[in-house]
């Protein structure tokens, strides 16, 4: 049986508060609920909720979340609202 095959009849539901990466938007987010076919995730670090379909979900890495992260202070930095410190070295 293939990957895809399993994928199929076994097909991921993620819980409340668990942490998946969404292939259709490529983000990552935290699951808040269900409402009918989909999943709504917001955010790690806040925000607005989107929807999603369960099969375009997986479990989010410990690289996704750190990507995430990454993108969002490099977000924060491009408009002057920079809240990372200086080491002080």
């Amino acid at each position: 049986m293939s990957t895809e095959e399993t994928a199929r009849e076994h097909p991921y539901e993620p819980e409340p508060g668990e942490v998946v990466h969404d292939a259709a938007t490529r983000k990552v987010g935290r699951v808040m609920d269900r409402m009918g076919s989909r999943v709504q995730l917001r955010p790690l670090n806040g925000g607005r909720e989107w929807d999603a379909l369960p099969s375009d979900l997986r479990p989010a890495a410990q690289s996704d979340a750190m990507s995430e992260a990454v993108a969002e202070a490099n977000a924060l930095s491009r408009r002057g609202r920079c809240d990372v410190r200086s080491p002080g070295w």
